[in-house]
């Protein structure tokens, strides 16, 4: 994508013509923007010249640009989402096939891009998970579960120098003291027992932050200011992961400091 801002400003002009029946104006910053745009979109320059010359068909594509930003958008979100549902069952093969499913139908190329970034990572972890091995090159903590999985499913840990430092750079993250990891590492069953609470907690903190999320949106969008405060005091009562800690932390300042602007 050459332009993060492209997009917004598309969408915007869309919104004002296509839904709310503003005036398409083919100013030359317009025209200049819906060309970069379209060939974002994989809209040749070429159509997108020849569609500017006229108001209707500048229309048509301009609907047809939104289109394809919208519906690869709300695609891959939605690919992601079961892939990784998919990645945390184990089922590596049918989480690729998601995203090659994707890449079967989808045009524009910054979707394609992400889509393909993100089968290369799944491939990358079912090789973790098959022969036990780490790749330096993917999130660590998606390896450590592929590692469990791998375990789960009979197979023996293998404590090498690899997986030792990978569960010294985790444990701190889920609140795992030096001693507790070093403690760990003597046996390849403690190196499964600290994986386990690395994942664990990790999943428990994102559960819980998530719910209580959900409950302060609907308290704040309901006036209830005190009552949406209390959702994140009640997290950081019991939280002990830091990444969750600082994302409770954050929203709280937010509940704490002006209304944003409607």
């Amino acid at each position: 994508m050459n332009g993060e801002n492209d997009w917004d400003d598309v969408w915007e002009l869309a919104r004002a013509v296509l839904e709310n029946g503003a005036p398409l104006n083919l100013t030359d910053e317009t025209c200049a923007l819906l060309l970069r745009v379209a060939q974002e979109v994989a809209i040749s320059k070429q159509d997108a010249e020849d569609a500017l010359l006229g108001l209707p068909a500048a229309t048509t594509m301009l609907r047809e640009i939104d289109r394809r930003i919208h519906d690869g958008s709300w695609r891959l979100t939605d690919a992601r989402n079961r892939a990784k549902k998919l990645r945390d069952e184990g089922d590596f093969d049918g989480a690729q096939q998601v995203m090659r499913d994707v890449l079967a139908v989808e045009v524009v190329p910054f979707y394609r891009e992400q889509a393909e970034i993100a089968r290369e990572r799944l491939a990358g972890l079912a090789q973790v998970h098959a022969t036990g091995r780490l790749n330096p090159n993917l999130h660590e903590r998606q390896q450590l579960a592929a590692l469990s999985l791998r375990v789960q499913q009979g197979h023996a840990l293998e404590l090498t120098e690899d997986l030792r430092d990978l569960l010294r750079r985790t444990a701190p993250t889920a609140a795992i003291s030096e001693t507790e990891t070093e403690e760990a590492l003597k046996s390849p069953e403690g190196a499964e027992a600290l994986m386990r609470m690395v994942l664990s907690r990790f999943q428990e903190s994102e559960r819980r932050f998530l719910d209580s999320m959900y409950r302060m949106t609907s308290l704040r969008d309901a006036g209830d200011l005190e009552g949406a405060r209390q959702q994140m005091r009640d997290v950081l009562a019991v939280e002990v992961v830091p990444q969750y800690r600082r994302m409770a932390e954050e929203q709280l300042r937010g509940l704490d400091g002006p209304p944003p602007e409607s």
